[in-house]
């Protein structure tokens, strides 16, 4: 039976509307970094280099290779973890964008299956942002989380629910970077429809 993340791990991907502490485990993933408005084509191209990678992983067992472990599963949806080289006291400007998008990937992803998922892409992608994308565990910790529902661009209110959430259960966030999970495409979805995860770190408050 092909494992489905929507349905065993809910918890991680499917929040309720309203704010909710989680602990988020260490996960595999694979991921790019970089900086500047994501409305462009590079951007674009980044998010095609994971994708091209991660259904090469999924699709191995039909190019007669079947990595130790594997099993059928979906593949995971689009993450991104993003802040800002401004001042918050400034209008807000895309341009200054930092970020790491990824993609989770399961744990019979080694090193060595990631190298040959490399190699199967070598041909469809952009060579130089494919040795960009690298392989790595990442540990997000305790977090809050909700879904938003809407545009990007609506996202400050969720931002404020958990800010007051935060403050009404004694935690303090650890930075301004936030993580964004894309439950939805936004090339075919409203954009008043689209669906996104979104979580910050927290630690509890010293009394």
């Amino acid at each position: 039976m092909k494992y489905e993340w929507r349905k065993q791990e809910k918890n991680l991907y499917l929040p309720g509307q309203t704010p909710a502490f989680l602990e988020v485990p260490a996960l595999n993933y694979i991921v790019i970094e970089g900086e500047g408005d994501p409305n462009g084509s590079l951007f674009d191209e980044k998010v095609g280099v994971l994708y091209a990678l991660s259904y090469a992983i999924r699709m191995m067992p039909k190019k007669g290779h079947t990595p130790p472990g594997y099993f059928e599963y979906t593949v995971y949806p689009l993450e991104g973890e993003w802040s800002t080289k401004q001042r918050d006291s400034e209008p807000l400007d895309k341009s200054q964008f930092t970020y790491t998008i990824m993609i989770r990937q399961p744990d019979f992803v080694t090193p060595a299956v990631f190298e040959e998922a490399k190699q199967l892409t070598a041909k469809k992608v952009d060579p130089t942002l494919l040795e960009k994308a690298r392989l790595e565990e990442r540990r997000e910790g305790d977090v809050i989380q909700m879904l938003h529902l809407g545009s990007y661009d609506t996202e400050p209110a969720s931002f404020e629910k958990m800010a007051a959430f935060a403050e009404q259960n004694g935690y303090t966030r650890l930075s301004k970077e936030h993580k964004e999970i894309y439950l939805s495409d936004p090339r075919k979805t409203d954009p008043d429809k689209l669906k996104t995860v979104l979580r910050i770190q927290v630690k509890k408050a010293l009394l």
